[in-house]
């Protein structure tokens, strides 16, 4: 008996033309691309906008004023935060002990780079810790941040108006203010000492602007903005100046 010819199957022609094409193919299919975005580099968590950062510390400081804070739990991220920082604002404060910018804008660990001297006022050192935040950590925006009842003004406004005589380093430091109470006097406000507060503020926020050679860049290219605001110690809200 013959046995029954077996069928012969169809030569494919997988020529390199043809895998080029599957491989086209399969490069737009929802699976290989759910992989390629898998890849991609995620933006840091503060690649936000100068005013959408601003947005946060005042509705923060709002919650703050309020007594209704959203931070609690301030060991929080703890752990991630010993491998990176990624801070939405770089504030340059007094050192006053009763201004806590991490509390007066109900902020997190990690969330605010904070540099901090006696009148707010700023110094090469400070500037180069101020340029480490813009340029390395990418911090949006730059706030001076000065407080009513400033011992360090006040100090300021007594060497001028009554040729007080400071101890120690002090001079030096409240040589740093004393044009600010000098314009202040200028404007015959009922308050000479929260009018200096105030154009202490202005006068650090337009120094740092012009600030070379990091600072004034990102400013000047619209990437970070620079402003300033009193924090009030009676009421605990922040006002823009």
């Amino acid at each position: 008996m013959c046995e029954p010819k077996s069928k012969t199957l169809p030569k494919t022609d997988m020529s390199r033309r043809h895998l080029l094409a599957f491989g086209a193919y399969a490069a737009l299919t929802p699976w290989s691309m759910s992989i390629a975005s898998a890849t991609e580099t995620k933006a840091p968590i503060n690649a936000i906008s100068p005013a959408a950062s601003l947005k946060r510390l005042m509705d923060g400081n709002a919650r703050y004023a309020a007594n209704t804070p959203d931070q609690r739990d301030f060991s929080a991220n703890r752990a991630k935060l010993a491998q990176s920082q990624y801070p939405i604002a770089a504030i340059l404060s007094c050192a006053d002990s009763r201004v806590a910018p991490e509390l007066a804008f109900d902020q997190n660990a990690g969330d605010l780079f904070i540099m901090r001297v006696a009148g707010n006022v700023m110094s090469p050192d400070l500037l180069a810790s101020l340029e480490y935040g813009v340029k390395f950590l990418g911090t949006p925006l730059v706030m001076v941040l000065g407080h009513t009842n400033c011992g360090a003004v006040s100090a300021a406004i007594d060497v001028i108006t009554e040729d007080a005589v400071l101890p120690g380093h002090l001079p030096g430091l409240i040589s740093a203010i004393k044009p600010a109470v000098i314009e202040a006097k200028k404007e015959n406000s009922a308050s000479l000492l929260s009018a200096a507060i105030a154009e202490n503020v202005r006068r650090q926020v337009a120094e740092i602007k012009l600030s070379q050679p990091i600072v004034n860049r990102f400013y000047d290219d619209q990437k970070i903005d620079i402003v300033g605001a009193v924090y009030d110690l009676q009421t605990g809200k922040i006002s823009l100046v």
